[in-house]
């Protein structure tokens, strides 16, 4: 695949070409473009090396008459002779140019030019991060369809501790690759799937609730997986704080019962539902109006369950692929079997929450993929976007089982 790596000015730039180097093992043909402010921070000679090929560092570089005018229209040729364009470090100031549209140099003029996947990676100051106008951008740039690899957490060159940090170039790398190979690969043209994420709150009072530990992440990925290979997504998100992926339609709930009307209400549009949301158990029917008063009294609540949207998408889901999953403490297997047969799912997807480092909050998962066909898959250890797809790629070669057998 060949590709753009585009250089913003931060700190950051010096993993710029630890990624630059993680791109080309990974069989991509790279063409660095810096910005000046990224020359402040590392040099062009470096990337050159890394890659091969001459590093392009401002828009108007030609001496003679005939380099100025092919200099000029560079942007143009780079633009239309690379398949992707992958910016690492973002800046919350390329954020705001790309968003605007603003072009004042060669790598925000190029942007303007390419028409192809675009992937930004931002690093910056935490404040920085988390203002209002760089969520603005963030926000347009994602609807533009671009794909946001968002900053990880900890300290940072400025001293300070929080979001921010580049994400790791291996990481980077990874899901630039996935997402070139998805784009050649768009299986999953012509579908719409239904995905729902993340955790339900059930209100206690007008401030408290009952919820879970679940993140979200995992029904994220599976909504940009689906993306990502050509389908239309619905995505029905309890409260998480992530970003929505690129071109996904997100419906925001809160309650099982308000994912419960989401769902049906999307549901014959769907030929895909995927339910990856931890949906809280039980619930309070009858919420005060009033915030509670804490007393050196004991205090017993008396719950309901839950709507099972599970079950009531199985028992009407007709031709339509149904997974469904279990986060489980012990009995894996054996309680996604059972879940499986009792809801009439085509595929249940397993995993335990119990376990250090995967699951509920985290970036990685391990699961285990029971099939309506008598199969069980083991997933390895992985990170999760990368378990999103091998759980496409599983669902595809179950429907495939299933037609066959009809």
């Amino acid at each position: 695949m060949k590709l753009v790596l585009g250089v913003g000015g931060g700190i950051a730039a010096y993993k710029a070409a630890e990624l630059a180097r993680a791109l080309g093992e990974r069989g991509c043909a790279v063409q660095v473009v810096m910005t000046d402010a990224a020359q402040q921070f590392i040099t062009p000679l470096t990337f050159a090396a890394l890659t091969q090929r001459k590093v392009i560092t401002s828009l108007f570089s030609g001496q003679t008459s005939e380099e100025t005018l092919a200099s000029a229209v560079e942007h143009i040729s780079v633009a239309q002779e690379n398949e992707m364009l992958v910016v690492a470090p973002a800046t919350a100031d390329l954020l705001a140019r790309f968003a605007h549209g603003l072009a004042g140099d060669f790598l925000t003029t190029m942007y303007l030019a390419f028409t192809g996947p675009v992937v930004l990676a931002p690093a910056m100051n935490t404040n920085m991060w988390n203002h209002p106008a760089t969520r603005e951008n963030l926000r347009i740039l994602a609807e533009r369809g671009h794909h946001i690899i968002e900053p990880g957490d900890g300290p940072l060159a400025c001293g300070t501790v929080g979001p921010g940090r580049l994400a790791e170039p291996a990481v980077i790398a990874d899901r630039v690759v996935s997402l070139g190979v998805a784009a050649a690969s768009r299986d999953l043209d012509g579908e719409t799937v239904l995905v729902t994420a993340g955790p339900t709150q059930e209100l206690l009072d007008p401030v408290r609730y009952i919820s879970n530990r679940s993140s979200g992440k995992m029904g994220y990925a599976l909504a940009e997986a689906a993306a990502r290979r050509g389908a239309r997504v619905i995505l029905v998100s309890g409260p998480v704080s992530l970003q929505a992926p690129a071109g996904v339609e997100v419906v925001r709930v809160r309650s099982a019962k308000e994912m419960r009307a989401a769902v049906f209400e999307h549901l014959e549009q769907a030929t895909i539902i995927i339910k990856s949301a931890a949906v809280a158990d039980y619930h309070l029917e009858n919420v005060p109006k009033q915030k509670g008063k804490k007393t050196a009294a004991r205090l017993s609540l008396e719950l309901s369950p839950t709507p099972d949207i599970l079950a009531e998408v199985g028992r009407v889901k007709g031709d339509r692929l149904l997974i469904g999953f279990a986060a489980e403490t012990g009995d894996l297997l054996a309680e996604a079997r059972r879940k499986m047969q009792t809801k009439n799912c085509d595929m249940v997807v397993g995993n335990l929450v119990n376990q250090e480092g995967i699951g509920f909050e985290s970036e990685e998962n391990e699961v285990s993929l029971v099939l309506s066909t008598g199969e069980t898959v083991k997933l390895p250890r992985a990170r999760k976007t990368e378990i999103a797809g091998k759980i496409f790629d599983q669902l595809l070669k179950l429907r495939l089982s299933l037609h066959a057998a009809r």
